[in-house]
């Protein structure tokens, strides 16, 4: 069973040589692909340095910020084309413990998950380091997001996550109208919407100790708004099985 961790990246030269080491040590093999928008800070200089050590490093390099829907799925077709049984979605930063990913393959390799979620909210709110009002704003929007869309997902937003192969490939991702955080709600949505088994993994969130957060006021209106529209467009779309 193959597995390729997806990380987006944009300024993170303090983490991404200590992620990538991190990843590499897990029991389980994972490869790493890191897809880069042109980072300033020389993030894939960094990651082009170490593929002579590292052999499951893989390196898409873009030439300006693309937004993070695209680089996932940029991510998820260069997945789809070279194989990899299961495929996963994490954030450089640390804020996603590595040694969850084993967590996640197991729910999808032993407990049949066509998607599992590394959840905050699926046992208490287990976020570390996060301002209150933060906190407050991701977890109401979980909550908005299951009001408007009927999913029984607890935490709609997180961007920790494994799917099969299989649920990539049925979702016509090119059709994803979302880029930023919006993007995370849609794919989950598209994934439910398609009778695809859902298992949400309690996870700690820690918040980045390095570098910079990529949150802004933007991403998480095109969020709010974006739900909506999605919602809209669910009732006049044809889904296998409806």
């Amino acid at each position: 069973m193959s597995n390729i961790v997806i990380i987006p990246t944009y300024q993170e030269k303090e983490n991404i040589e200590a992620i990538i080491l991190a990843i590499s040590s897990l029991v389980i093999p994972f490869d790493i692909l890191i897809i880069d928008d042109n980072s300033p800070d020389d993030t894939a200089c960094i990651v082009k340095d170490l593929q002579s050590s590292f052999k499951n490093l893989h390196l898409i390099e873009r030439p300006g910020k693309l937004g993070l829907g695209t680089a996932y799925i940029e991510g998820f077709k260069w997945a789809l084309e070279n194989n990899y049984s299961y495929i996963y979605e994490m954030d450089a930063d640390f804020s996603h413990d590595p040694n969850d990913l084993v967590r996640l393959f197991k729910a999808c390799n032993e407990e049949s998950a066509d998607l599992a979620i590394g959840s905050r909210y699926i046992s208490g709110v287990n976020v570390v380091n996060w301002p209150l009002s933060r906190v407050l704003m991701s977890y109401i929007a979980s909550i908005y997001v299951r009001i408007v869309t009927g999913m029984r997902i607890m935490d709609t937003t997180a961007g920790f996550k494994c799917y099969r192969r299989k649920v990539l490939e049925n979702i016509k991702i090119d059709q994803i109208k979302s880029v930023g955080y919006g993007f995370q709600i849609e794919m989950k949505f598209a994934t439910w919407k398609l009778g695809y088994k859902i298992v949400e993994v309690p996870i700690i969130f820690t918040d980045r100790k390095l570098g910079a957060s990529k949150m802004s006021g933007g991403i998480f209106n095109e969020a709010l708004w974006g739900v909506l529209r999605m919602k809209l467009r669910s009732i006049f779309t044809k889904y296998p099985g409806s």
